[in-house]
């Protein structure tokens, strides 16, 4: 098993190049042509990943989530969710590997077998990183009226959340 992934690569490429000598297309030049319009895309998408970077580390760093997150502590102890469970909901939509880095403090920190570490798995699992993909991809084919788009992606991110923390509640 590991000589066929080891040459599926390989293969792949080869099937490129030949595929390209028998239509007579120059395979070097379209590379060349491809790897330069890759380059080209991503400097014009930089600009946006970094006004999103630099908003997501401003956030994080400056505990306002956290000042947010203990004034709903006392509503969501009434209905026995989790308060723990805030931080990886609010970021998911905004970044996967700050969502990620959450997910993981929270399972070393209650343990994936705990309910805070199904729901936060299951969380991690049914949602998106919704003003990620929006800032990425409509910036960079400069669509400027995202509104709708944005409504949408939050409120299935909404759903996606809501519905994890029933399941889990349901199946465990």
């Amino acid at each position: 098993m590991n000589i066929i992934s080891n040459l599926i690569i390989p293969l792949l490429v080869l099937i490129v190049v030949v595929y390209g000598i028998i239509k007579k297309i120059n395979v070097y030049d379209v590379f060349v042509s491809g790897a330069k319009e890759g380059l080209e895309i991503g400097f014009s998408l930089f600009p946006y990943l970094l006004g999103m970077i630099l908003g997501i580390n401003i956030l994080i760093k400056s505990d306002f989530l956290n000042l947010v997150f203990g004034i709903f502590k006392p509503a969501f102890n009434f209905i026995k969710i989790p308060v723990e469970i805030l931080p990886l909901a609010f970021l998911r939509p905004i970044s996967g590997s700050a969502s990620l880095s959450v997910l993981s403090n929270l399972l070393e920190t209650f343990g994936p077998d705990s309910f805070i570490g199904r729901v936060s798995s299951t969380i991690q699992g049914s949602t998106d990183t919704t003003i990620y993909i929006l800032t990425l991809y409509f910036g960079s084919i400069g669509i400027k009226k995202i509104r709708y788009a944005l409504k949408a992606g939050l409120i299935a991110d909404l759903v996606g959340i809501i519905v994890s923390i029933i399941i889990v509640l349901i199946i465990f």
